[in-house]
C-alpha cells in the first residue's frame, strides 16, 4: 500500500485515510481522546487496534470507514482470525469508539460502527456472573472524562470490586468513608438493616476511584451522599437504586455483555469469584460478603471456575 498523506472524504462516501493518517489519528485517539482513561483500557484498545491497522494495510486502501467496511472487518475476525464472540465483539468495540472520536473531529458525520454489534451463541453455563472476559469489555466502555462517568466507575468498581449491593451504595454517606489502620473501609447498611453496623474493606484501586469522583464535588459535609444525581432537575439528590441499575444496564448493553441472567447484581456476585482467584482465604471472603454461613461462601468457591470460562457461547439478552 503506497502510503501517502492524503485524506478525504464526502458525504455518504465514508472516509479513506492514508496509512500515515491512520497512524497519526490512532496516537492522537490513544494519548489524547483517551487520556482520561486507565492504563489497563488504553492497553485494551491500543492493542485491538492493532489487530485493525494490520487488516487496514491489507484492504490495500479500500477501506472507507463505512457500515459494509466494518462488517467486512468482523467478518474478517470471524472466520479468517476464527477468535471467539467476546474478542470479536471487543474489537468492535474498541473500533467504534475511535470511529466516535473520528466522528467527533468532523472527519465522519456519523459512527458507521455503531450498527456492527458482537454476537453470542447460548450454551448451559451459569449466566449469573461475569468473565474475566466480560469485566474487559466493560471497562472498555467506561469514560472517565466527567463527572457522572467519574461517578458511575466509582459505582461499578465498588460492586465488581468491594462486592457492594446498589442499596448499600445508595445509602452511604461521604463520611461513612474511612481511612483505619486496618486500611480503608466503607461502612454500609445492608437490605433488611436499620443501622450502618457493617465495614467493608475497601482495595486501593476502589478507593481511589470512589475519591477522583468526591473531587468533582464542592461542599460536601460529612451526612452528604456519597452518590448523587447530576440531573439538571435532581442535581444533588441521592442516587436510588433504580437510577443505579439502569445506568449500569446501559454500560451492560453497550459492551455486549448483557445476556438473560446478567444484572447489574451479577457485577456483586463476581466479586467473590475475583477474590477467590486471586487466592484470598474462604474465609475473608465470607467476611468480606458478609455472607452469614461459610455454606454461603462455598457456593461461590465451587463457581470461582467460571470467571475463567470463554463466554463464547452464552446466551444473548434476546434469547
Amino acid at each position: 500500500m503506497t502510503d501517502t498523506s492524503s485524506t478525504s472524504s464526502s458525504p455518504g462516501a465514508g472516509l479513506t485515510l492514508s496509512l500515515r493518517d491512520l497512524r497519526d489519528h490512532l496516537k492522537e485517539f490513544l494519548t489524547d481522546y483517551l487520556k482520561e482513561k486507565s492504563k489497563e483500557t488504553v492497553g485494551t484498545y491500543r492493542r485491538s487496534l492493532n489487530t485493525f491497522e494490520k487488516w487496514f494495510i491489507t484492504t490495500q486502501g479500500k477501506f472507507r470507514f463505512t457500515e459494509d467496511d466494518i462488517r467486512a472487518y468482523k467478518t474478517y475476525l470471524m472466520e479468517e482470525r476464527e477468535l471467539s464472540q467476546v474478542s470479536v465483539s471487543t474489537y468492535l468495540t474498541a473500533l467504534r469508539r475511535f470511529c466516535q472520536y473520528l466522528t467527533d473531529i468532523g472527519k465522519l458525520e456519523e459512527n458507521p460502527a455503531k450498527a456492527v454489534k458482537g454476537n453470542r451463541r447460548p450454551d448451559s453455563h451459569s449466566r449469573e456472573v461475569l468473565t474475566e472476559s466480560d469485566i474487559e469489555a466493560l471497562k472498555t466502555v467506561m469514560d472517565e472524562e466527567s463527572q457522572i462517568d467519574k461517578r458511575d466507575v466509582a459505582i461499578i468498581y465498588l460492586m465488581l470490586y468491594a462486592g457492594l449491593s446498589e442499596i448499600e451504595i445508595v445509602r452511604s454517606d461521604v463520611e461513612d468513608l474511612e481511612h483505619t489502620l486496618m486500611g480503608p473501609v466503607l461502612r454500609v447498611q445492608g437490605k433488611g438493616r436499620t443501622v450502618k453496623d457493617q465495614q467493608v474493606p475497601l482495595d486501593e484501586p476502589v478507593v481511589t476511584k470512589v475519591e477522583q469522583y468526591l473531587d468533582t464535588r464542592s461542599g460536601l459535609k460529612p451526612d452528604s451522599p456519597l452518590f448523587v444525581s447530576h440531573g439538571h432537575r435532581s442535581e444533588g439528590k441521592r442516587l436510588n437504586t433504580r437510577s443505579v441499575r439502569s445506568r449500569i444496564n446501559g454500560y451492560l448493553k453497550e459492551s455486549n455483555v448483557k445476556r438473560r441472567g446478567v444484572t447489574p447484581h451479577s457485577l456483586t456476585h463476581t466479586a467473590a469469584l475475583i477474590w477467590l482467584n486471586n487466592d484470598m482465604p474462604l474465609e475473608e471472603v465470607k467476611q468480606r460478603m458478609r455472607h452469614g454461613t461459610l455454606d454461603t461462601t462455598m457456593i461461590y468457591y465451587k463457581k470461582q471456575g467460571l470467571l475463567k470460562r470463554d463466554p463464547d457461547d452464552l446466551p444473548s439478552e434476546s434469547e
